[in-house]
């Protein structure tokens, strides 16, 4: 079957796309930026890319077009399409019937830390011998890709609450067919498509509502909008960790994180591995659990825990020299920041940290969570804000109102010299953006290897 992919290079799409091929089906795409790195994998797994949305790339036309959730009315691959009758479907729709069915499925959601624990149970279950198939919202440094389709009969998959295309506003994780289902946390975001929280509620009880009876829901049990989506029907097992009543428990062997037993009953098992911050203890925790549910030991988790590498742009280090480490990381809401901030400063004391910060999200460029903002940085020594040209609300108010200096800049240079100034010997600078930030981070490493 020859399947066009519009938007094939997004992470999910693009994805999709090499599944699709180990599938063995003919697969090509398009979309508006082809560039690295996912241009490059697309091309490795012998997949023709197409720059543009001229509908003239739809003839002859494929057996099926599978449709990003970028794309809507209007483009002209999008109406040709619709015109000729085209044979069309969402690409979580598709993953769902053509990889997932049979499979399975352990489904990570939540509003944080979806990549990281996707990528830790991935590597657990590989660890423990079950070779999983997986599609993740990022590149665990473990594999090296963020997709591969497997003989396993287990596939782990980031469960995105995001709606699936123009034409099919639920959310994703709706047609994953989830056996195992982790909901990390739940907090406001994505305003672009959600009035409020209460409407990520629903969805998020939706995909709760898919679980089987003979499946297992996964969560936090001191969030009290998880709790919530419990409320409204759970019709499977339950597994709350993290609290002292619950099955499930954590201890803190080193303050940053680094080290710490898992308990579960009579068992302990610990885990000393790359990661920091409590964040990451709980990321690691669910899917500790969650691999459970399929037969992985907790002593096995452990160890498969400890060999974990991380995940590229979540606290990757990308420059070490001459005392001062440059870290590139994907947070964009307030909680994120703040929690990956808390997690630096337990690992490093008291040596100085950089913060700087693109807003960049749909979220943060409605300005949704500017009141809280400058509250999420109070771990840094020196916070430096971007204001990109998609951004029309006040950012020097933010910057104003940080307990720490902060200063807000619309400059790309006049910021790269403010970084490359302020980071002097044991210097941590961690660049957060979930986006190119302008190649900001090229930028930064090179001038600061060359001063």
């Amino acid at each position: 079957m020859h399947i066009h992919i519009l938007g094939i290079c997004g992470t999910f799409m693009g994805s999709l796309a090499q599944l699709a091929k180990s599938a063995g089906h003919q697969v090509s795409g398009c979309d508006a930026n082809v560039y690295p790195p996912m241009s490059t994998q697309l091309e490795q797994a012998g997949i023709r890319l197409i720059e543009g949305f001229d509908p003239q790339q739809l003839q002859p036309a494929p057996d099926l077009i599978v449709v990003g959730n970028a794309l809507s009315r209007g483009n002209p691959c999008v109406e040709y399409m619709l015109d000729q009758q085209l044979p069309y479907i969402s690409g979580p729709q598709w993953l769902g019937e053509h990889i997932l069915r049979n499979k399975h499925v352990l489904s990570v959601a939540g509003t944080h830390g979806k990549t990281s624990t996707s990528s830790m149970l991935a590597k657990i279950l590989d660890a423990a011998g079950y070779n999983p198939g997986f599609l993740i919202g990022g590149v665990p440094q473990d594999f090296g890709v963020s997709a591969r389709l497997s003989e396993s009969d287990y596939f782990v998959v980031e469960a995105d609450e995001y709606d699936s295309a123009f034409f099919d506003k639920r959310s994703k994780f709706v047609h994953y067919f989830s056996n195992t289902l982790i909901i990390n946390n739940l907090e406001f975001d994505h305003a672009d498509i959600f009035e409020n929280l209460a409407a990520i509620q629903k969805q998020f009880h939706h995909a709760v509502r898919t679980v089987p009876s003979t499946g297992t829901v996964i969560y936090p049990s001191a969030d009290a909008n998880i709790a919530k989506v419990i409320e409204m029907g759970c019709w499977s097992a339950q597994q709350a960790f993290g609290s002292a009543s619950s099955d499930w428990q954590y201890r803190l062997m080193a303050e940053d994180g680094s080290s710490f037993e898992v308990i579960h009953g009579s068992e302990v098992a610990q885990v000393n591995w790359q990661q920091s911050g409590l964040h990451n203890v709980l990321n690691g925790l669910s899917a500790i659990i969650a691999a459970h549910q399929v037969g992985v030991s907790l002593e096995q988790s452990a160890v498969g825990l400890s060999e974990f590498v991380g995940v590229k742009r979540r606290m990757e280090v990308i420059y070490q020299d001459r005392g001062v480490t440059v870290y590139d990381d994907f947070a964009h809401h307030p909680t994120a920041i703040k929690t990956t901030l808390q997690g630096l400063r337990a690992k490093v004391g008291q040596a100085k940290i950089i913060a700087v910060i693109e807003p960049r999200s749909a979220t943060m460029k409605l300005g949704i969570h500017k009141e809280i903002l400058s509250a999420s940085v109070s771990r840094a020594d020196q916070v430096y804000w971007y204001q990109n040209p998609g951004i029309d609300w006040d950012i020097d108010a933010v910057a104003n109102a940080c307990s720490v200096p902060a200063t807000a800049t619309a400059d790309i240079d006049q910021l790269l010299q403010l970084v490359i100034g302020a980071a002097t010997e044991e210097s941590h600078v961690v660049i957060m953006s979930n986006g190119g930030f302008e190649g900001f981070h090229g930028l930064l490493t090179e001038g600061l290897a060359a001063r």
